[in-house]
């Protein structure tokens, strides 16, 4: 073996060791807790009407706000993606905002955003809706953490299209929403599934934004961190595993549906 060769070896060993340090980080603790729990327990809380009825919730609200945001979502990450203006980097900063401050100040600022006092509260309130306490709230909680996933990654998407494509249907005559629906989405939709699939995950597990608009009705997050408040890690434990399996099971069916599309 040349000295190169085994300088290249000792790099290889390296880097795979301290990636298997990382790994070990991440599943050892949910390894873990599938072990501490027993079976008998795990059957008791999998036919727990409130368990079934927080999980339920949970996956309901977070894919009807993934769908609903995607919306407006999508247009705004082709807009960027094909625009340079002045105060993009800002747009761009107040998109990932969300990320990077507390869920609890996210929750707080959403509150006071849609309270029963605010003038969207009131303008929902007219039609019947309060925020406050009720799916749509929980919705607005999940989306307003989990969109900047889809924004980026669908602007990325958007990005990686040749724009001469774009350009060239236009000279043709094509106007710029055929173009987007029949050039830019088809070529990009791979990257926007992702998003979406990133968003869809990412509200299922909130908690901080959640908790502080609608403590009811409990989303499973919410439902473990009141187990465990009230009874103690021994009875939140079985839940916080169930909802894991929930969430990797849809997970991984989201993931494969999107590989077989490619």
């Amino acid at each position: 073996m040349t000295d190169t060769s085994l300088k290249y070896s000792l790099f290889k060993l390296t880097m795979i060791f301290l990636g298997g340090l990382v790994l070990l980080f991440i599943i050892a603790p949910i390894a873990g807790m599938f072990i501490s729990n027993s079976g008998s327990g795990l059957a008791e809380v999998s036919s727990n009407k409130d368990v079934i009825n927080s999980i339920k919730l949970t996956l309901t609200v977070s894919f009807f706000s993934t769908v609903i945001f995607a919306i407006g979502a999508i247009p705004l990450a082709y807009f960027l993606a094909r625009n340079n203006f002045w105060g993009k980097q800002i747009v761009s900063g107040i998109i990932d905002l969300p990320v990077v401050i507390p869920h609890s100040a996210a929750g707080i600022a959403l509150l006071g955003f849609v309270s029963r006092d605010t003038f969207v509260g009131k303008a929902a309130g007219a039609v019947g809706l309060d925020f406050v306490g009720h799916p749509a709230g929980i919705a607005i909680a999940m989306a307003f953490v989990s969109v900047p996933y889809l924004i980026n990654a669908a602007r990325d998407g958007f990005s990686a299209v040749p724009e001469r494509l774009e350009k060239a249907a236009l000279n043709l005559g094509a106007s710029p929403a055929r173009v987007f629906f029949t050039i830019a989405l088809p070529l990009a939709w791979r990257s926007i599934l992702s998003g979406l699939i990133l968003m869809f995950a990412r509200g299922m597990s909130e908690f901080g934004a959640v908790i502080i608009i609608a403590y009811h009705p409990m989303i499973t997050p919410v439902l473990i961190y009141e187990w465990f408040g009230a009874f103690g890690l021994d009875y939140a434990r079985p839940v916080a595993t169930i909802f894991i399996v929930v969430c990797l099971a849809f997970f991984v069916l989201l993931r494969a549906v999107s590989s077989k599309k490619k």
